[in-house]
């Protein structure tokens, strides 16, 4: 059997023994994202040696950049407009302070702890740690007793952000001499990632929403169908923005918020719409895959290559760089000290930051190598402390917000009403 055939294996076997246990690894503290992962190294150069990056690096970048690609699109499809304004306060501080602040955040303390790199990978660090990801703490933001504000709150900030960072990731990127997007200069790498992305996520997940629910009207489309056909927008998106030498992630989550506006002008009487379930579910799968294969191919080679400037860039990550921006965001909110805290602390590193440090470790340029190893160190930590620590301190900080409610003489800024969230990628299915 090729080395090929025995990673598919490999995959399968972990894939389908932590399906057969999920619903009791659920009620324990070890997540599906800390099992790939771990998996992931056994497979990888430090242990079986079946996958590298070396040899497999265009089936495994293929792999991570569809997965994040049906990740982006179905978390736009989700994030209704009245998620940032009826009780979207918290989202829009979160996204329109926090991530900026976390992005600058990143890249000064790297600069004492990362010495070597330039101005500019200084950069990249941030912008590849700033995205969070609702899969890592699955718990503390679906545990019912937190409270709807901070767990939508929480989602809503997940399934934007990681988009957002994306046109900082290709200027940035084009920023630095010798990589693929500096041929084109800063002005024409935004033109073409911003602009002309934009343009054609919102022409493709437009017209492909309202095609849909022409069919739907006409009584023209089986359900099945209709779930493939929502992989078939995502993938169109993502394809002609990349011939177009634009940016396919970027048009791909427009593409979702444009494709998700239709949806959701769909005939009246009908119920909750299922139409992206099928895509949600592949993502998840496809992600916890993603992490699998980012513990062979980055995580491990970088453990071989451990620093202590490294562990604590990406303890600093996970800690200061997260909740200072945070506080500072949500000052004047009329927030509990408790309530900023954990938000502050529930901002886990995943897909997105493992997919740009990879596309980053592949531009072959002085420094990106270090870049790769910081970014993998911060994941893994992630993987490790926010799984971990997710059930735990939802019930902990569950049982402080029920004896402020209860025994409080003011009302609670937490108790906010807020509309019901869509669903939200914040797992592998069945989890």
């Amino acid at each position: 059997m090729s080395g090929g055939g025995w990673t598919v294996l490999a995959v399968s076997a972990v894939s389908a023994a932590y399906a057969l246990g999920s619903r009791r690894l659920a009620s324990t503290p070890v997540s599906s994202a800390i099992v790939f992962t771990g998996c992931g190294v056994l497979i990888g150069p430090v242990g079986l040696d079946l996958v590298s990056l070396t040899t497999d690096a265009e089936p495994i970048v293929a792999l991570l950049e569809t997965a994040l690609t049906l990740v982006l699109f179905t978390d736009a499809v989700t994030v209704r407009r009245r998620d940032l304004t009826v009780g979207g306060f918290l989202p829009r501080r979160l996204l329109g302070i926090g991530l900026l602040l976390s992005i600058a955040a990143g890249w000064l303390l790297a600069w004492p702890l990362l010495p070597g790199l330039t101005l500019w990978e200084l950069a990249l660090v941030g912008v590849i740690l700033a995205p969070t990801d609702a899969a890592l703490g699955k718990s503390a933001m679906s545990d019912p007793r937190v409270p709807p504000l901070v767990r939508q709150g929480l989602n809503v900030e997940s399934g934007i952000n990681d988009g957002m960072v994306l046109p900082f990731f290709v200027v940035v990127l084009a920023a630095i001499p010798h990589t693929s997007y500096a041929a084109e200069g800063v002005a024409g790498t935004f033109l073409r990632a911003l602009l002309l992305s934009t343009a054609l996520g919102l022409a493709v997940g437009g017209l492909g929403g309202r095609l849909l629910q022409a069919a739907r009207a006409r009584g023209w489309v089986t359900t099945e169908w209709r779930q493939v056909y929502v992989l078939a927008v995502a993938a169109a998106s993502y394809t002609l923005a990349d011939l177009l030498e634009g940016s396919g992630f970027i048009a791909a989550w427009v593409a979702g918020f444009a494709f998700g506006h239709a949806l959701r002008r769909r005939p009246a009487g009908e119920g909750r719409d299922d139409t992206a379930a099928f895509a949600e579910n592949l993502g998840g799968l496809l992600a916890s895959i993603s992490l699998m294969l980012f513990g062979a191919v980055l995580l491990g080679p970088a453990l071989q290559h451990l620093s202590w400037r490294i562990v604590v860039y990406a303890l600093l990550s996970l800690t200061v760089v997260r909740l200072v921006p945070v506080g500072l965001s949500l000052l004047g909110s009329g927030l509990r000290a408790p309530t900023v805290a954990y938000i502050g602390w529930f901002g886990p590193r995943g897909l997105a930051s493992v997919v740009l440090g990879l596309l980053a470790a592949q531009e072959h340029v002085p420094g990106m190598e270090l870049v790769g190893r910081t970014v993998a160190v911060t994941v893994a930590l992630s993987v490790l402390l926010h799984g971990v620590s997710a059930s735990p301190l939802a019930a902990r900080y569950g049982r402080w917000y029920r004896r402020a409610a209860e025994g409080g003489t003011a009302e609670l800024r937490e108790a906010a009403a807020v509309p019901e969230m869509g669903r939200g990628r914040l797992g592998v299915p069945g989890e």
